[in-house]
């Protein structure tokens, strides 16, 4: 029998992470990820699969980001009977990120409805808040370095991956073969995350490439910040950061505390906390202590350092105030939450600011604003931009180019296949030409619901 991949998400993308690995009649997934960014890539989270998801036997989770696992409510809805294998970080964090994503979804759909901005008569939620719950019974706590049987006769190892917490590469051992699934690498040098864990080897492995066809800048946060917060202060303004609730938003509390320690930016200037799920993820940093570089101090300072604002009430009060202050709202790509409502009040005037915080995928509202357009569609209505708009440019937890082509080379010895996956095309084609060039190892870019040999 074959053992075989296809790629039912992030291939020719960044979005959408599903691996259907199956040997015989036996089948898993190697994450079940929501597709994001243009609504071609997005009318894909409403196609069924093209296998029932009462046929799959196991899914496994790299980490909890919801292009890596905001499909699970839809599968387990869909019929999905099976374990969920995660760490107890991408559990813990599924239980924040899964229900939010399921409520922002009724919100939208409600205003959507209330409003009159959806084609759709109604607008309906792609899963629901309930369906997030439903599906947390399923999950199975795997820890690292022990291997476990997801599946009869198969074995799985995951091992850190330091891009968030919990996130994991993944081995899996099929008759006799070996598949090593990279998920999202964090940095080697992050500020907050531990390294990842140097490659086992393997047969064939499947990398992600989102910055496989650039270098980051050798700054951190917190310089580039500096000068863009001290600016705002001075001229009275209002930030509005589009963070990822995980990982990206604790990352920029903590450069902001440590401005504010040094007193690089005014110990006075107002920072908020704008997010359910970013409020709660930044608690769990105090629980998960051996999977980051950040102190107990550190965390506390990094939990103080921001307004926490939970409720609906809260959020619209922040709506009335003047500046100077800072708003850190989810999503990261300006995708949907309640960072629409702060960027379509305060976009449009020159003193305020939009900082964007990471990679923005093309067709999201945050690519648009990255691009310099005058005007964004927010709710129906193009709003315009008058705000000035800035990118930082090291705020990734992705690894470069250079850092996927270091951990590659610590494989102890050469695989026989490379699939280059979670990419735009021309990333992962640069990183696919690297790896031929510069390893001398067959490399693949899948195209999207592509078989392959594992």
């Amino acid at each position: 029998m074959s053992l075989n991949i296809t790629f039912l998400g992030a291939a020719d993308t960044v979005t959408g992470s599903k691996y259907l690995v199956q040997f015989g009649p036996q089948r898993l997934l190697v994450d079940c990820g929501l597709f994001q960014g243009y609504k071609t890539l997005r009318l894909r989270n409403w196609t069924p699969l093209p296998v029932a998801p009462q046929e799959i036997h196991a899914v496994l989770l790299t980490h909890a980001h919801l292009d890596h696992s905001g499909y699970l409510p839809l599968l387990v809805r869909e019929g999905f009977k099976g374990r969920v294998h995660a760490t107890p970080g991408t559990r813990d964090l599924c239980n924040i990120l899964l229900p939010d994503s399921g409520h922002i979804q009724e919100e939208d759909a409600d205003f959507a409805n209330r409003h009159g901005t959806s084609k759709h008569a109604p607008a309906l939620p792609l899963y629901t808040k309930r369906d997030a719950l439903d599906c947390a019974k399923y999950f199975h706590v795997e820890h690292w370095g022990k291997t476990f049987s997801p599946i009869p006769g198969w074995k799985a190892t995951f091992s850190q991956a330091g891009h968030i917490l919990g996130a994991s590469s993944l081995l899996l051992e099929v008759d006799g073969r070996r598949v090593l699934f990279s998920g999202d690498l964090g940095r080697p040098h992050d500020d907050m995350m531990n390294p990842p864990e140097a490659p086992p080897q393997a047969d064939t492995v499947v990398i992600e490439s989102t910055y496989g066809d650039r270098q980051h800048p050798h700054t951190d946060i917190a310089k580039e910040l500096a000068p863009l917060l001290s600016k705002l202060a001075a001229r009275g303004g209002v930030a509005v950061m589009p963070v990822f609730a995980v990982g990206r938003a604790q990352a920029v509390l903590h450069a902001i505390a440590q401005l504010k320690a040094s007193g690089a930016v005014p110990h006075a200037l107002p920072i908020f906390l704008d997010s359910p799920m970013a409020v709660h993820t930044t608690a769990l940093y105090n629980h998960h202590m051996d999977e980051h570089r950040l102190t107990l101090q550190e965390v506390k300072a990094m939990d103080h350092v921001a307004t926490m604002v939970e409720t609906t009430e809260q959020s619209k009060a922040l709506i009335g105030r003047h500046g100077p202050m800072v708003i850190l709202s989810a999503s990261g790509m300006a995708t949907g939450g309640r960072v629409l409502h702060h960027m379509a009040n305060y976009a449009g005037d020159h003193r305020n600011m939009i900082i964007l915080t990471g990679f923005q995928s093309p067709g999201t509202r945050g690519a648009t604003l990255a691009s310099g357009k005058t005007s964004v569609r927010i709710h129906g209505q193009d709003v315009a931009v008058r705000a000035e708009v800035a990118q930082l440019e090291s705020a990734s937890a992705h690894a470069d180019g250079n850092e996927l082509m270091a951990w590659l080379r610590r494989m102890p010895e050469p695989p026989r296949q490379v699939y280059v996956v979670h990419g735009e095309r021309e990333a992962s084609d640069m990183l696919r030409q690297r790896i031929e060039h510069e390893l001398h190892w067959r490399a693949v870019t899948p195209e999207h619901n592509a078989t392959w040999p594992g």
